[in-house]
């Protein structure tokens, strides 16, 4: 088994460490004494996780994270220069989640500078299909610098095992796609995000999936930014199931959103609109048009915008996130 440990004091300010992450493992292919994939560097962990530094580089692996305390960051100068990446599609592998190419459920995840990549899309030879970058159902999960790329079903956001609610937290992430690109069923915060929608017919950012009014679960968007390439038909999200719940706060929507906003999960059969929750504070830019929104959806008042804060959004308990202050 190769041990190859670095330092603690490389990663003060990325992690919080404690004695049980007193020795980060390296993972690299250029040195033979470090860990040559990610997902061996993983298994050598204990039980309860630790910290992983990845080399610059591009590894083509699926990877899967059960532990919990498994913390990972990219050794590059920019997200970029380290590059998780496969190729599933959900048609091939028996569903959506399954096409993953970085599966996180363990707790207290932590994720940076970094890039997590599923590039089915880019091979013409495949047929069209979901193809998760992303998957992550962990509770107190922080994913901060770090690109995620793909084209339908990006990032899968979602409650963990046995139904329970999954707190989550993404700060000065880059994330693409086109369909329903941002997906599933977590309380998940995004802040100083640019969500980024790559050419297609259609391009939805999200499908939030909050499936009964008394879950505690929605997606947060606190000063953000839209952008997007030519598309026929972009628009904010649509509910993939009944009690979808999306706010965008302060958001810069730099792309030509539909007039309404938001779309019917599948019109003329669906009627998700009167019961899901969609709402904006402040929307700039050539998308947004507060006027002719969907009149289902809200424009909140600076009282109601504050309870999605992030503090309020978390109901206080913020521990375990980033400190506002370095920013």
């Amino acid at each position: 088994m190769r041990i190859f440990t670095i330092s603690a004091a490389v990663l003060a300010g990325c992690f919080r460490l404690s004695g049980a992450y007193a020795e980060p493992l390296l993972v690299s292919h250029s040195d033979k004494k470090a860990y040559q994939s990610v997902q061996e560097a993983i298994d050598a962990l204990p039980t309860q996780g630790g910290d992983i530094l990845i080399a610059p580089g591009t590894y083509r692996e699926k990877v899967k994270v059960i532990k919990p305390g498994v913390h990972i960051r990219g050794m590059g100068k920019k997200p970029a220069d380290t590059i998780v990446v496969y190729g599933d599609g959900a048609i091939n592998v028996g569903g959506t989640s399954h096409s993953a190419t970085l599966d996180a459920s363990g707790d207290d995840f932590r994720l940076d500078n970094l890039t997590v990549q599923n590039d089915y899309s880019q091979h013409p030879e495949n047929l069209p299909s979901q193809a998760v970058a992303l998957s992550i159902t962990g509770d107190k999960d922080v994913i901060t610098r770090v690109r995620l790329l793909g084209a339908q079903d990006t990032l899968f956001a979602n409650k963990g095992p046995n139904g329970r609610m999954s707190r989550q937290y993404f700060s000065d992430c880059y994330i693409e796609g086109h369909v329903d690109f941002i997906f599933g069923n977590a309380k998940a915060y995004f802040q100083h995000c640019e969500l980024h929608g790559i050419a297609n017919q259609a391009v939805v950012y999200t499908a939030q999936s909050k499936g009964s009014p008394d879950e505690d679960s929605a997606y947060v968007f606190d000063h953000c930014t839209l952008t997007a390439d030519p598309a026929r038909d972009i628009a904010l999200g649509r509910a993939w199931r009944p009690y979808a719940t999306v706010v965008f706060l302060f958001t810069k929507m730099n792309a030509p959103v539909i007039a309404e906003g938001w779309r019917e999960w599948t019109p003329g059969k669906t009627d998700t609109l009167k019961t899901a929750y969609y709402a904006e504070y402040k929307s700039t830019g050539i998308g947004a048009n507060p006027k002719v929104r969907e009149p289902y959806s809200h424009q909140l008042t600076k009282s109601e915008a504050t309870q999605w804060s992030r503090k309020e959004f978390f109901a206080s308990d913020t521990d375990w996130l980033p400190n506002q202050s370095s920013r």
